[in-house]
C-alpha cells in the first residue's frame, strides 16, 4: 500500500497549475497525478505557507532513496526553466512529486512502471 504524505499547497501555487494544466495540450501522467495532489492537497493562503514546504519558486534539496544520491533545483512551472538557473519544472516526475512537501517527508511517485521515493532535505525560498 503506498501511502501518501501530506501536503500543503498555497492558494497562489494552486491557480497558476490548474492554469498550466487546463491549457495543457497533449496527454501525460504527471498531469493526472497533479490534478490528484491538489485535490488531497491542504490549501492555504500564501501568507500562512510553512517555511519548510515546498512551494513554486523554492530551491529544495532532495534526495533520490534508491540511489542515494542528492540534488538541488528550485521548482518552476515549465515556461520558466529556461530562465531559472537550476530549474526543475512541476510537470516533471520529481518536480511534481515534491510540491506541497515538508522537510523530512518521503513520497513514492510513479513513473514509467515504477516508483520514484524521494526524501525532502531542505528548503528556501528564492
Amino acid at each position: 500500500m503506498n501511502t501518501l504524505p501530506p501536503i500543503t499547497v498555497s492558494t497562489t501555487d494552486r491557480d497558476r497549475l490548474f492554469a498550466v494544466l487546463d491549457n495543457f495540450k497533449g496527454d501525460s501522467d504527471q498531469i493526472d497525478y497533479l490534478y490528484d495532489e491538489l485535490a488531497r492537497a491542504n490549501i492555504v493562503e500564501a501568507s500562512t505557507m510553512p517555511e519548510d514546504v515546498v512551494t513554486l519558486g523554492s530551491r529544495l534539496r532532495f534526495r533520490n532513496v534508491a540511489t542515494g544520491r542528492e540534488h538541488e533545483r528550485v521548482l518552476t512551472l515549465p515556461h520558466e526553466t529556461q530562465t531559472v538557473s537550476d530549474a526543475i519544472s512541476i510537470l516533471t516526475p520529481a518536480g511534481a512529486a515534491l510540491l506541497g512537501l515538508k522537510v523530512g517527508n518521503e513520497i513514492r511517485w510513479p513513473h514509467q512502471g515504477h516508483f520514484l521515493r524521494l526524501q525532502l532535505l531542505s528548503v528556501s525560498r528564492t
